[in-house]
Order: structure tokens, then sequence, then C-alpha cells
């Protein structure tokens, strides 16, 4: 997934792959996952994506701080 914001492209298929969180199974309303990145210029964001009573009713993108990123993982 692509996505601009701030005129700064975020994209799933050439970040890097830093960590992951699920909730739920696969088909539950209520499950989601989060996934974070890392740009090649050193930017972080969130891939989410979740069911219909999930906090993720559809696939975005979310940027992070790099503290917002290290809170996240320290959190998961």
């Amino acid at each position: 997934m692509t996505k601009i914001i701030c005129k700064v492209e975020y994209n799933t298929e050439t970040a890097t792959f830093i960590d992951k969180k699920s909730e739920g199974a696969f088909g539950d309303p209520k499950g989601y996952e989060e996934v974070l990145f890392k740009t090649p210029d050193g930017k972080y964001f969130l891939y989410v994506n979740g069911g219909e009573e999930s906090p993720y009713k559809k696939e975005d993108i979310k940027r992070m701080s790099a503290a917002k990123a290290k809170e996240w993982q320290e959190n998961k």
C-alpha cells in the first residue's frame, strides 16, 4: 500500500518491516492488525487494517514520530 501524507510517500513495498501486532483471529469483526515500518529516509509509519467492528475498519497508513514508534514497540 502507498499513501502520500504531507508530500511524503509511505510505501509498504519499499519500507523496512519492523514489528507487527495482531488482535483477534482472521475473520473476527473486532480483529485488527498494526504493522510498523520505517522508510528508507528514516520516517516511521503504521500500516493498519481490521474488521468492521475494529478501530481500523479500512486499510490505512498512519505516520509516526520515532518516539511514538518506540513507545508503540514497548507497549504492543
